[in-house]
């Protein structure tokens, strides 16, 4: 859906750091835009999905094995106390596309903003430091290789 914000990432329309690290069966997997971290992936599906509930019974079935697929990815990578997912959907009090979250935690980070859990997150938003845009392409190289692929 083009002015999707998430559409337009997975669409090419809008430039994606370290493009896309994985896809399969409806869904797409790509590093984060933002600060929350090096190595945080969206997991996301590939069509305009505004709720859970709208998903099919194949994006359904599909979405926790991904998902624990990604969390093993980011533990493989960065070596995290905990990898928080997270469902986000809402654009300025909208519903909007659906995506999960999947995101390393470390002491380090926890200490170094005061928090954890959602208020790490809000505490990371409000420092807005995203990581360098060479460290996402990097990760996501890394990533892709551990998916055994070369999507781009």
């Amino acid at each position: 859906m083009e002015g999707c914000f998430a559409c337009d990432l997975t669409g090419g329309r809008l430039p994606l750091p370290g493009g896309t690290i994985h896809r399969e069966a409806g869904w797409v997997v790509e590093h984060c835009l933002g600060p929350l971290g090096i190595g945080t992936l969206i997991v996301k599906p590939e069509r305009h999905v505004v709720h859970v509930a709208d998903l099919t019974d194949d994006e359904a079935t599909a979405m926790g094995p991904l998902l624990h697929r990604a969390a093993r990815v980011v533990t493989e990578l960065c070596d995290p106390d905990q990898v928080y997912i997270s469902l986000w959907s809402h654009a300025g009090g909208v519903p909007g596309h659906i995506h999960y979250v999947v995101q390393p935690v470390t002491k380090d980070a926890m200490e170094r903003h005061g928090a954890h859990g959602p208020k790490l997150q809000m505490a990371m938003f409000e420092h807005d430091a995203p990581p360098p845009a060479d460290a996402v392409e990097e990760f996501a190289e890394l990533a892709r290789r551990l998916w055994g692929g070369s999507v781009r």
